[in-house]
């Protein structure tokens, strides 16, 4: 017996599976939590957000945007998880054309628009900063460069600004990517200030990058439902052939804010968005509170690091964490972060998949998993060897009581995945245990108890 058949609406071809991806709706986020899914805790646990990392010789060092009263504050560590916090402001004095009385209160006490450093070195003793300020003339924000001889500086303004764009909303969160000799800057055009859209911006700068030079690039936009009304924060790593494009969205003063990436084989692109973020509250299962503001950095042990900010408890400061950031192929994993595997990405027979526009992740199903030889079959990677937790999210619309798929791992029977009844189109998450080699794994799902449809998978 198929039950409810009319329901799974058959897509014609894994090439219309692909396309509902385009318009489909983004991220729904689980309602199940487990220890495992967690953040190992701020590195800096004070007010230290939109955190920058450079390292000069075997030292790494931290910049975030302004609080308790200077412009930009700075910390200085060995090895990306014991930090200290340097007294002084690394940019004492703002660029003649900023205005350094201007307000800011969402921002929190003290804030004054100094947002977002970015700091790099172009020589042995020759360093630059870019910052976000607020432009007297404009009244928009606008970024600003900064040389100093030590990291630490003190980093001397210049008189204008680097990138001023008023028409646009104004300039703002300023990164800096080098190859072949070349140094481009990156930013974000402002437009949620003014009902605009909100670009991330390329172009190449000068050897000292403190002029730009050539053409101008718009790479990505907000375009997906969990994005909210913009991007920014753009942070630009090559992996391999492979451009990953960093980037944070959604509003940044609670646990919406989010961080997540697109991919490109050319520099200018054009880059392809995932279809799920990288980070989220319900990722890190509540204990980093939007995290944002991310930089990438490769450790002393030779392993890339993600560094981004998150709110404290009670969203009075944005703390600054340090996670291991770990790759498959060019598909960036965050430890302690809940992985998503979509299940119309999985490789499923004798099942179908259909549009799902209420609450769905991604807004695309599987369902008929209805004979002794369906198969939804997941390919995850993980870091390492070990126990992990697998979330399911499903609905079970059985007359007959509550539903099950059984459950393979690595060609191995691992028992079952049970679903209480929750009705039809009415997602919900269910977990379990499973063991995991590192590198790829298989995980499938064949029919058991009842019907049940698969929205996706998260791993954590």
């Amino acid at each position: 017996m198929i039950q409810l058949r009319a329901r799974h609406r058959p897509l014609r071809s894994a090439v219309a599976v692909t396309a509902a991806l385009v318009l489909a709706a983004g991220l729904v986020t689980a309602t199940a939590t487990s220890s495992a899914a967690v953040a190992s805790g701020p590195v800096i646990d004070q007010n230290f957000a939109d955190p920058d990392v450079m390292k000069v010789g075997r030292t790494y060092y931290a910049y975030a945007t302004n609080s308790d009263g200077r412009n930009i504050k700075w910390a200085t560590s060995t090895d990306l998880v014991s930090w200290s916090v340097q007294s002084g402001d690394a940019l004492p004095t703002l660029g003649a054309w900023a205005d350094p009385d201007w307000s800011f209160p969402p921002g929190g006490p003290g804030d004054h628009g100094v947002w977002a450093p970015e700091v790099f070195a172009t020589g042995p003793r020759s360093f630059v900063m870019w910052y976000t300020a607020h432009d007297r003339a404009s009244g928009k924000q606008c970024i600003g460069a900064a040389t100093a001889t030590s990291p630490g500086g003190p980093f001397v303004p210049r008189d204008t600004a680097l990138v001023c764009t008023p028409e646009t909303g104004g300039a703002i969160d300023a990164s800096s990517y080098s190859e072949n000799g070349r140094r481009y800057i990156l930013w974000k055009n402002d437009g949620n200030c003014c009902a605009e859209d909100t670009w991330l911006h390329l172009q190449q700068v000068s050897a000292d990058g403190l002029r730009r030079t050539g053409a101008e690039t718009q790479l990505i936009k907000q375009s997906k439902p969990f994005e909210g009304i913009l991007v920014e924060a753009p942070t630009l790593w090559k992996r391999g052939s492979t451009y990953v494009l960093f980037y944070s969205a959604n509003f940044f003063g609670n646990g919406s804010y989010i961080s997540s990436y697109a991919t490109s084989t050319r520099l200018r692109g054009p880059y392809t968005k995932a279809a799920s973020p990288l980070m989220t509250t319900d990722a890190f299962a509540g204990t980093v509170r939007g995290p944002g503001g991310q930089d990438i950095v490769t450790g002393p042990d030779g392993k890339d690091r993600i560094v981004f900010h998150g709110w404290n408890a009670d969203f009075t400061y944005r703390a600054m964490y340090s996670q291991r950031l770990d790759w498959q192929g060019s598909r960036p994993i965050v430890e302690g972060a809940k992985i998503r595997y979509e299940a119309e990405d999985a490789a499923f027979t004798r099942a179908n998949a259909r549009y799902a526009d209420n609450g769905a992740s991604n807004g695309v199903v599987v369902g008929g998993i209805d004979f002794a030889d369906s198969r939804v079959t997941f390919t995850v990677h993980v870091p390492r060897a070990g126990s992990y937790r697998l979330y399911t999210r499903y609905a079970d619309g059985s007359d007959g009581g509550a539903a099950g798929h059984t459950l393979t791992v690595n060609g191995v029977a691992a028992g079952t995945v049970d679903y209480p009844v929750t009705g039809w189109d009415n997602w919900q998450v269910t977990e379990r245990t499973v063991t995991l080699r590192a590198g790829t794994n298989t995980i499938a799902y064949g029919k058991g108890a009842n019907y049940a449809e698969i929205d996706a998978i998260d791993i954590a």
